[in-house]
């Protein structure tokens, strides 16, 4: 990882550089539906958002290890802005990288929300 790993001295999250980001991470942390959420979520936004601003129907811990599959695969970048954890969806490097699949994956998403129901 180009980001040095956070030390007691520092806040830095570790993330992969562009180059390091893998297709099987990243569709990996696209597999599961809590994570989806926040990536739907992160790009109907379109800035950042701190990570109580999701209401994810699952323990605080579990919804830590969403953000940080996110993270480590490349799709979410996470800084901390004072107490807040701030969480920004990669777009372009993922797009520069594997070009319309988020834009893709996200179109499916919606249509099956609309085919479930809002589901």
């Amino acid at each position: 990882m180009t980001t040095a790993a956070p030390t007691a001295r520092s806040r830095a999250l570790a993330h992969p550089a562009r180059e390091e980001i893998r297709l099987e991470a990243v569709l990996h942390a696209l597999s599961d539906p809590m994570r989806l959420q926040i990536v739907r979520e992160l790009a109907a936004d379109g800035d950042e958002l701190s990570c109580s601003h999701f209401d994810l129907p699952v323990t605080k811990s579990t919804t830590t290890h969403h953000f940080r599959v996110l993270r480590e695969s490349g799709v979410i970048r996470q800084i901390y802005r004072g107490t807040a954890k701030m969480s920004g969806l990669r777009k372009d490097d993922l797009d520069a990288l594997f070009p319309g699949l988020l834009d893709s994956v996200l179109t499916a998403c919606a249509h099956q929300a609309d085919r479930l129901g809002g589901a």
